[in-house]
């Protein structure tokens, strides 16, 4: 005779469905994670180089998945990995990618959008392609990495499109942890490169736009990494979403005063009302390959980006390392010709 739920007694058929709960939510032991690969997307760029250099070193298996596959052979080819060439917007590339792995870092995503990539396919819309394929492939094990200020009600379209992908993996039945970031800082990042070669490009005088007024809290990328890792290991993080940040918040003149030191220049720093910067960064917008920064980005720098709790050092016990101008001597080789061509790379 075939059982159903009416032939327990309420209190029988709450404990076994609570066991049942229970069981499935148990996490996996280290050793039985670290047999499988994970998968990590976006990792040959700047905080997936990192991961899946620590990752490797640590002993994991890794599946790194990448769209560029000559970027991808310059900053992995060295490591004891496997790559993947893949477009996260593909349903059947990533359940594929997803075949006999045992956890999936998320850190794919784009800051600005040209032709072809828009925020709602690739931060928003992969990210629920991923987790069917995760899903469909029992996959249970998630790390996204998010960014602070991210919101899916925000009337910023990058934070909008973030905000919605962290709804997504929130809400999902997955064993997620998700990390909130502030600015990342680090060779080729997206942010204080972009500082450094606009500086490059603009002799005596460099804007600043809203008057530099605006604090962030910039985290290395190699604390980031270290951060993933740790939460990657550690069961208790499950279903749980960390701040993360650097050790002091800075303004955006403060920043850029540091910049300056460590790439030996001297500039006048002029605040400007980011009305009067718009036309010009639309101009750009409409004419480069790849502007610098967009119209909406610029809107970003009057707005503040600070952590209110700092989990990297209060929760997951890393010490952050400071945004000085020791940290960014990477900087130094940015020239005027290099600032240039990154204008018109594709």
């Amino acid at each position: 005779m075939t059982e159903s739920a009416s032939d327990y007694s309420a209190p029988a058929f709450e404990e076994l469905t609570s066991s049942a709960v229970a069981v499935a939510e148990q996490p996996q032991p280290l050793e039985s994670l670290r047999s499988k690969p994970v998968v990590v997307t976006g990792a040959a760029g700047l905080v997936g180089t990192h991961l899946c250099s620590q990752l490797a070193e640590g002993g994991w298996k890794v599946r790194a998945i990448v769209r560029n596959t000559s970027k991808a052979a310059q900053r992995l080819g060295h490591l004891r990995i496997e790559i993947r060439v893949g477009d996260i917007r593909d349903a059947d590339a990533m359940r594929a990618a997803m075949t006999g792995a045992g956890a999936l870092v998320h850190l794919a995503a784009i800051a600005i959008e040209r032709p072809g990539e828009r925020y709602n396919q690739v931060n928003t819309d992969a990210t629920r392609v991923l987790l069917a394929a995760a899903r469909a492939e029992a996959v249970d094990r998630l790390v996204y990495m998010s960014q602070n200020g991210a919101d899916s009600g925000s009337p910023h379209s990058f934070l909008r499109s973030k905000g919605l992908a962290q709804d997504i993996v929130q809400h999902s039945d997955m064993r997620w942890t998700v990390l909130r970031p502030s600015v990342i800082f680090g060779p080729e990042d997206e942010f204080v490169n972009v500082l450094a070669r606009l500086i490059r490009l603009s002799p005596v005088v460099f804007p600043l736009p809203g008057g530099g007024s605006a604090r962030f809290q910039p985290v290395a990328v190699g604390d980031v990494a270290r951060a993933l890792v740790k939460v990657l290991e550690d069961p208790s993080t499950v279903r749980q979403t960390y701040g993360i940040g650097g050790s002091t918040p800075l303004t955006l003149r403060q920043m850029t005063e540091r910049i300056l030191i460590a790439m030996h220049a001297s500039r006048i720093l002029v605040g400007v009302p980011v009305g009067a910067i718009r036309p010009l960064v639309a101009a750009s917008q409409r004419l480069l390959p790849s502007p610098p920064v967009t119209t909406g980005l610029l809107d970003l720098l009057e707005q503040d980006n600070v952590i209110e709790r700092n989990d990297l050092h209060d929760t997951l016990g890393i010490s952050p390392t400071p945004f000085a101008p020791e940290e960014l001597l990477y900087l130094r080789k940015i020239s005027v010709s290099s600032a240039v061509s990154s204008l018109f790379k594709r």
